[in-house]
């Protein structure tokens, strides 16, 4: 069996948590009405387009958001908005 990082994350899902701080930090950037911000959290990590683990962090590509995760401690640090693409305007 190959054991990957994003493994390491997966397999302890149940470890992810974050604080009182927290919870209001991500509602606040995610500008949604999340009543279970973990349980959220979660579902986002399962169905992840992408994760990358760097550093001390793991970072969560879902949908159009990307929550950070402290890899030790399984804190869910915040989570922010993926950010938009500019249009750019070309001039004919």
């Amino acid at each position: 069996m190959n054991h990957s990082p994003v493994n390491d994350l997966l397999e302890n899902i149940d470890k992810i948590h974050t604080t009182d701080l927290g919870i209001t930090r991500i509602k606040k950037n995610l500008e949604m009405p999340i009543n279970d911000v973990t349980g959220w959290c979660r579902e986002k990590i399962k169905n992840a387009d992408q994760i990358i683990r760097k550093g001390k962090n793991w970072y969560v590509h879902s949908d159009n958001s990307i929550i950070t995760i402290n890899a030790n401690s399984y804190t869910i640090i915040t989570a922010h908005k993926k950010p938009t693409e500019k249009k750019t305007c070309q001039k004919q």
